[in-house]
């Protein structure tokens, strides 16, 4: 008997009947399960009652937006989310990263762009251990904070959990595992994300500007990770494995 289990739960949030009905059928045959939502209350229907691995989550939907959608999911849980936004909206694909996406996607989409999207933001969040660190390293220590690399948590000197997004963690690990090194926003992408940076992609710069907020003194004066002129950014501190 076939253990469905060991598939990957996607929950496709969209109002297109059409959409949802033709990305389920593409994404069954590429053997995950799907469960859909046309909208937020459909949405939190569907998370009380099943262990949902990524959210497919539509920008333009009526009631609550994605936006607020997507910031409402960041204050419960880290699952991942793809944000689908309208062709040519950078402002709305911007924001949608700020309020804790991990990746987003321009309607009309290939499914199969879709679908190499997913696989490369669930690879990035199932990853519970360093890519360059040895396996007998747990956690990364810098300025008084802590990144666990078992639970993907960190936490600042006082041990108050803060919480980051897929994207977030993998980025900040990229830096802890590159300390005082200067890293392009092509080798922070290709770190982090594992996928080529597009032309015209600020993500890079998206997911920087939330972490310095969530880690810095003065996120206008950042001490940790600091700006190259020409080059990409610089992780500063020391860092501490153990």
């Amino acid at each position: 008997m076939e253990n469905h289990s060991d598939k990957p739960h996607v929950l496709i949030v969209d109002d297109d009947s059409e959409i949802r009905s033709l990305l389920s059928q593409f994404l069954q045959k590429h053997e995950y399960r799907v469960s859909v939502a046309a909208g937020g209350s459909q949405m939190w229907a569907v998370l009380d009652g099943q262990n949902i691995d990524l959210i497919v989550l539509d920008l333009m939907l009526p009631g609550e937006d994605g936006l607020t959608l997507c910031r409402k999911l960041r204050n419960h849980n880290n699952i991942p989310i793809i944000m689908l936004t309208a062709l040519g909206e950078d402002t709305d694909r911007i924001v949608g990263l700020e309020m804790g996406a991990d990746d987003y996607l321009p309607k009309p989409f290939n499914q199969r762009e879709l679908l190499a999207r997913i696989k490369a933001v669930l690879r990035r969040a199932s990853s519970s251990e360093s890519k360059l660190t040895p396996h007998n390293i747990t956690s990364l220590g810098f300025e008084g904070w802590t990144l666990n690399l078992t639970k993907r948590e960190l936490y600042r000197a006082d041990q108050v959990l803060v919480p980051l997004t897929a994207g977030e963690y993998e980025l900040l690990l990229a830096f802890l595992e590159n300390p005082q090194q200067v890293l392009n926003r092509d080798q922070l992408l290709d770190l982090s994300k594992g996928r080529p940076l597009m032309p015209f992609d600020r993500s890079i710069d998206v997911q920087i500007s939330r972490l310095r907020r969530k880690i810095e003194q003065d996120p206008k004066h950042p001490a940790l990770i600091k700006t190259v002129r020409s080059g990409g950014y610089i992780f500063t501190a020391n860092v501490d494995p153990y």
